[in-house]
């Protein structure tokens, strides 16, 4: 046992702190406890957390060693072999890069110019050109980043503190949210009985909105049902903020899955746009995202440029800069970006079909009882299957299929050899 007293002072107040530390050792030096007494009695306020859904599935999953198990949990693709896909567009990019011999130096706060260039000219469209003086871009750290970025600065600026989500969304958005403090609020989405969608409109206040391939539904609106809330937005004076995950996977066309975009844009609705890379060039582990802000004026532009490099100083300084590379790399070159658009259109081309493979096996082959024209009506990497929380439970215990308690599915996790065990399954807990 050894215990020694370190004593600490400071010149200004001659103020003595005393720290004590304690050393035990057992068998032959092996270290067992640290008590640390300096007047802090440590984080017993704190409490245990919850795990995060989706990574807890993942979790579970890898720990079950049953040969046939599935992963239905993450939203990241997967090829028909089950494996994780790496574009072939993006190791094209990753070698001429290479080849360039580029440095490691920091981004500016705001990130690769390229990048937010070509990043929102794809998001906007058409409509690029005629609001670009007016457009504020940050590259974020994915997706998540530009959520963060959205709602601190909402929280900061914007008058009310109430954001409205759809019931549901996404999981982890209540999470960014609430953590930037603003209030949590839901409207009504998607009917459990009819598996389709259900806008009832809140009053007031910031709307999230999809812009396309909704999660965790899979419900999309219409284009008439976007012009009809683009209607309640003009009359209500919703400010919008627009959460783009998934562009080019909602319909395997980048151009097609911007139409809100364009709608709220063109129409100039004040809104907020938050793009991610990860799934549309795979780009998980890379982070690469983009804000952007849709601003009155150029003049109103340079001062929420000026407070957003604040905000992301004190964020994290400045994003990374291999994954932006990659992806402006990608969208400056001609033939790469068309190779990228078909090997994009490909990977919703091998979803699509494995919404109606496990379709036509529940009804045509197995001769269930119940509808599921949802599976195939839906679109973009989820589906929500309308499965139970026991259900859920019993796939999970029974089955070794890991999932969402809500029923949510990944589609990029399904493949030629495991459809059927799973509409078999699906099956199953769907009969009694």
């Amino acid at each position: 046992m050894f215990s020694g007293v370190l004593r600490a002072h400071t010149t200004a107040s001659r103020v003595t702190s005393k720290a004590v530390f304690q050393y035990s050792s057992l068998n032959g030096g092996k270290f067992v406890g640290c008590n640390l007494q300096r007047g802090f009695h440590g984080w017993g306020n704190v409490p245990m957390g919850p795990p995060d859904p989706i990574f807890g599935i993942s979790e579970a999953f890898k720990k079950d060693d049953f040969p046939k198990k599935i992963n239905l949990g993450v939203g990241a693709y997967r090829d028909d072999t089950g494996k994780p896909y790496i574009l072939p567009s993006v190791q094209t990019a990753e070698v001429e890069l290479l080849k360039q011999d580029l440095d490691k130096e920091y981004l500016p706060m705001t990130g690769d110019a390229g990048f937010r260039t070509e990043a929102t000219r794809m998001a906007y469209g058409d409509v690029y050109d005629s609001i670009r003086d007016r457009l504020v871009s940050a590259q974020s750290v994915s997706g998540t980043g530009a959520l963060l970025l959205s709602s601190r600065f909402l929280s900061k600026y914007y008058p009310s503190k109430d954001i409205y989500v759809s019931n549901p969304t996404w999981g982890n958005h209540k999470n960014v949210f609430s953590n930037a403090g603003l209030n949590i609020k839901e409207y009504r989405y998607y009917n459990p009985v009819t598996k389709g969608l259900d806008i009832e409109a809140p009053n007031d206040s910031i709307v999230l909105l999809h812009a396309c391939a909704h999660n965790p539904t899979g419900v999309d609106p219409t284009h008439a049902q976007w012009n009809d809330i683009l209607r309640v937005v003009r009359e209500k004076g919703h400010f919008v903020l627009l959460d783009m995950a998934y562009q080019g996977f909602a319909s395997g066309d980048f151009a097609r899955d911007t139409y809100a975009t364009q709608l709220f844009a063109s129409n100039n609705i004040p809104m907020f746009l938050c793009q991610s890379f990860a799934k549309n060039m795979g780009l998980y582990g890379e982070r690469v995202g983009c804000f952007s802000a849709l601003t009155a004026s150029p003049e109103e532009a340079a001062r929420f440029e000026s407070q957003l490099k604040i905000l992301v100083r004190a964020s994290y300084s400045n994003p990374p800069v291999h994954g932006a590379r990659i992806a402006n790399f990608i969208l400056k070159n001609k033939n790469l970006r068309s190779q990228w658009a078909n090997e994009v259109k490909g990977m919703a081309g091998r979803i699509i079909s494995m919404r109606q493979a496990l379709r036509t096996i529940l009804e045509n082959d197995l001769n269930s009882k119940h509808s599921w024209k949802h599976i195939t009506d839906q679109i973009g990497m989820f589906c929500y299957t309308g499965l139970n929380p026991e259900q859920v439970a019993t796939l999970s215990k029974d089955w070794h299929i890991y999932l969402t308690k809500n029923g949510r599915i990944s589609i990029a996790g399904i493949n030629s050899s495991n459809v059927r065990y799973l509409a078999e399954a699906i099956h199953s807990v769907t009969s009694h």
